[in-house]
């Protein structure tokens, strides 16, 4: 006699359903932490200590400590979510210092991407926090000159070279999209960057300051790149889904406008699961450690909105939001003016 087939829940089923898991475990939570700064300090000093004494293989010492690197900055993201630790005074103060190392001033960043989760895949609340995408009929609106903005806002060379650059060096000293929303954005941006010239003029004076750059600009901007090109894919992919006003629903835009990005066993540990970001942003609270659990113990949730490492690539082709087709298109495929 055959077993009688499963219901998979509804959309705001899944949200209780994962409550259970939204509990860090501090033994846990404290050994992520040090299992990732103990390598990426290691690994940076490697680095610096060849450098300095004239061995320039030493920068492929860079290369996994900018790994560890994006490893550290989903612990933070983890904090701002206050997964990582029960108490939001440890999350906060820990991310905070991450912050230093990630360049990432958290408090600012927390908003902003609390922000991001509220109207994520609502066209009527895109802005702050997100991959600026237009629509079909916004971008054949535009001037000559706004589309050739947007054309090269999207390019790849921009979106994973210039782009991450500039976010990381630039745009996270002071609150851009918060200027006017009160101190706390002001206080943790100018907080951070002094908080990383101080060590940064230190090393400078130790070791050089060519030395210095030569290790943390590709450690940084490796683990930028990276860390933009797996939020882009978190949301922009085939499949992802868009609605407007009162039609946007939180939970069927987490599950359906969300990745499950699959990534080989040693990718998925040093990007801290964060592929799994359908679970995610159904569940924020769920620490990183415990998203694999999550997809073991509900089936139904692994084979939801699945994105392999082609199905990226191909990705990066898709520009604009056909409202019509309620898909994702290239700017060939909308037969759109340059």
């Amino acid at each position: 006699m055959g077993s009688a087939p499963q219901t998979v829940p509804a959309p705001d089923a899944w949200s209780r359903r994962l409550r259970p898991y939204a509990r860090p475990r501090l033994r846990r939570s404290l050994g992520e932490v040090a299992i990732t700064v103990v390598p990426f300090v290691l690994l940076w000093a490697l680095a610096a200590w060849t450098v300095t004494h004239g061995h320039w293989w030493g920068l492929l010492f860079t290369v996994p400590a900018a790994g560890f690197l994006l490893r550290l900055f989903v612990l933070q993201h983890d904090c701002g979510h206050g997964a990582l630790f029960a108490s939001r005074r440890v999350n906060d103060w820990t991310g905070r210092v991450l912050g230093v190392l990630t360049f990432t001033p958290y408090d600012y960043w927390r908003r902003s991407h609390a922000m991001h989760h509220a109207g994520a895949g609502n066209l009527d609340r895109r802005g702050i926090g997100d991959i600026t995408t237009l629509t079909v009929a916004e971008y054949r609106a535009l001037p000559p000159g706004g589309r050739l903005r947007y054309r090269l806002y999207r390019h790849p060379a921009v979106m994973f070279g210039l782009g991450p650059a500039w976010v990381f060096l630039c745009q996270y000293r002071v609150p851009m999209g918060l200027m006017r929303s009160g101190a706390t954005p002001w206080v943790s941006t100018v907080a951070t960057t002094f908080a990383i010239l101080v060590p940064a003029a230190l090393l400078c004076w130790a070791m050089g300051v060519g030395p210095f750059l030569a290790v943390q600009l590709p450690t940084t901007l490796m683990a930028a790149t990276a860390g933009v090109w797996l939020f882009y894919v978190q949301h922009q992919f085939d499949g992802t889904h868009w609605t407007v006003g009162d039609e946007w629903r939180f939970a069927e835009a987490a599950l359906e406008g969300s990745s499950n990005y699959v990534l080989p066993a040693p990718l998925r540990w040093i990007t801290g699961n964060i592929g799994v970001h359908h679970v995610h942003h159904l569940a924020a609270r769920i620490p990183f450690y415990r998203l694999p659990e999550v997809l073991a113990d509900h089936p139904d949730l692994a084979g939801m909105s699945r994105v392999t490492v082609g199905d990226s690539l191909a990705a990066v082709k898709l520009t604009l939001w056909d409202e019509g087709a309620r898909r994702l298109v290239s700017f060939r495929e909308a037969a759109v003016p340059a």
